[in-house]
C-alpha cells in the first residue's frame, strides 16, 4: 500500500481508515504484526513509526534487564522475542539497528542532561564525608574540561642522605669509572 492508494478516500474514510487498522493490530503479536506492518508500513507517517520503534524499544530494554536480573546472563533473541511478543525478525532488527536511529540518540542526550542532576549527588555525598565520592567529584570535574590545564605533576626524589652527604642517582651518573669501582670494592 502507498499513499497513492489513499488518495481515492476523502479524509473521513482515511481517518476510519486507520481506526480500522490500529484495531487490527491491536490484536496481533509477532509475525503477524510484522506482516501487516510490512503491508502498510508506506502509509504509516513518521510519528506513528517513531511511536513503534520507542514502544519495541522499551518492551526490549525491559525484557533484557528482567532476563538479567532473573537469570545472570543476557538473553538471546530469541528469548527476547518470547518476552516481549515481537517477532525474531523485530527483535534483531532493532538490536542491530538501534543504536544508529535518532530516536536512540534522543535518550542518549536525555541522559546527558542528566548528568548535572547526578553529580549535584555525588557532590553532595562528598560534602558529607564521603571520601569515594569526593575522589569520583574530582576525577569527573578534572575530565569535563576539554583542554585540562590543572594536569598532575608528580615528582620522585630518591636518594640516599649518610652524615649530611647524599647519594641520588644524578650524582653516582656524575662519577667517573674509577670512582664507581673504588665505591664496590670498599
Amino acid at each position: 500500500m502507498t499513499y497513492a492508494d489513499l488518495e481515492i478516500l476523502s479524509d473521513a474514510e482515511r481517518k476510519q481508515f486507520k481506526q480500522h487498522l490500529n484495531k487490527m493490530a491491536e490484536g496481533l503479536n509477532g509475525i503477524e504484526y510484522d506482516n501487516l506492518f510490512d503491508k502498510i508500513e508506506l502509509i504509516v507517517d513518521a510519528e506513528t513509526r517513531n511511536a513503534r520503534w520507542e514502544y519495541n524499544h522499551a518492551k526490549i530494554t525491559y525484557a533484557i534487564s528482567e532476563f538479567l536480573i532473573n537469570h545472570g546472563r543476557t538473553p538471546s533473541v530469541f528469548e527476547i522475542a518470547n518476552k516481549t511478543g515481537l517477532s525474531r525478525t523485530t527483535t534483531h532488527k532493532h538490536l542491530k539497528e538501534y543504536a544508529s536511529s535518532p530516536l536512540y540518540q534522543n535518550h542518549i542526550e536525555q541522559f546527558k542532561f542528566l548528568s548535572t542532576r547526578l553529580l549535584t549527588t555525588v557532590y553532595e555525598l562528598a560534602l558529607k564525608g564521603d571520601m569515594g565520592a569526593a575522589k569520583l567529584y574530582f576525577n569527573i570535574i578534572g575530565n569535563l574540561q576539554p583542554n585540562p590545564t590543572n594536569t598532575l605533576i608528580q615528582n620522585q626524589n630518591n636518594f640516599i642522605q649518610i652524615n649530611g652527604t647524599v647519594l641520588s642517582q644524578e650524582s653516582i651518573k656524575s662519577l667517573n669509572p674509577e670512582q664507581l669501582n673504588s665505591c664496590i670494592g670498599n
